[in-house]
């Protein structure tokens, strides 16, 4: 039997930065000598690949509605629709020298996908099961939740700015998916985008404190990725010595010793 991979994932509010937190993780993920790394962005907007210096053409949300409308596939009638699945979201998956990206793209459109949905689940599974890591950057909010499409998770890291709003928000996806039943192993709070005004910070602590929410690390606003937002670079090639850099290398040892630990 093929050893379980190994499963992070990054949520919160919309805004927050938790993409940027995404590739920072992806990166020092595929420096840690684990082997190839899958990148599965869950979020419609598909901002993932971008961070990432990656060009995605096509995502899981356009194979549902290729199946979904036989008219637009090219494939013999006698291609069972299970195969024709597995041949599609191998095509649609983009591979660079250190890991793979598959994109979810938009949600369901008018019409009934359940089976479909259950068989891309299916195959995202196996797929899966070739990589001994993946990193999943989740929609905004709670949805991805709602919908289960999260599951036996290892590490969730639940990423929000300096605001109660955001916090707030982080200990509402914990408490929905303890709600749910949703296996996470380990659930940990990181804040982003923190200044270094000590008023704010004690605030911080406070909310932090009544969230419930185990906080992991803090990472500083960083003049660095506003500069390679503006240009359109790619965030995962920060430099190292960059304040986010080094921050997220922080909180992704303390996640691998704490992984350890268990194990």
């Amino acid at each position: 039997m093929a050893q379980k991979a190994n499963i992070i994932a990054v949520a919160g509010k919309g805004g927050t930065g938790k993409t940027v937190i995404a590739s920072l993780i992806l990166k020092f993920l595929t420096e840690n000598g684990t082997g190839r790394v899958l990148a599965i962005d869950a979020d419609p907007a598909t901002c993932l690949p971008s961070t990432l210096g990656v060009n995605i053409k096509r995502t899981i949300g356009d194979v549902r509605e290729e199946i979904a409308s036989p008219s637009q596939v090219f494939f013999s009638e006698n291609m069972p629709t299970d195969m024709l699945i597995e041949y599609k979201i191998e095509e649609i998956m983009v591979n660079t020298p250190r890991f793979s990206v598959l994109a979810m793209g938009r949600s369901e459109g008018p019409g009934c996908y359940c089976l479909i949905n259950d068989m891309l689940r299916h195959f995202i599974d196996k797929l899966s099961a070739r990589f001994p890591t993946i990193l999943i950057d989740c929609e905004a909010g709670l949805e991805h939740l709602s919908r289960r499409t999260t599951r036996d998770v290892d590490t969730m890291l639940l990423v929000s700015d300096p605001t109660k709003r955001g916090i707030d928000t982080a200990a509402n996806i914990k408490n929905l998916a303890e709600k749910l039943q949703i296996n996470f192993r380990h659930v940990y709070l990181v804040l982003n985008k923190v200044t270094e005004d000590e008023a704010v910070k004690n605030a911080l602590d406070e909310m932090v404190k009544n969230s419930g929410v185990e906080l992991i690390g803090t990472v500083p606003e960083d003049e660095n990725i506003r500069a390679f937002d503006l240009v359109g670079k790619p965030i995962i090639e920060l430099p190292e010595n960059s304040k986010a850099v080094v921050a997220v290398k922080e909180i992704f040892e303390k996640v691998c010793e704490n992984q350890l630990g268990e194990n």
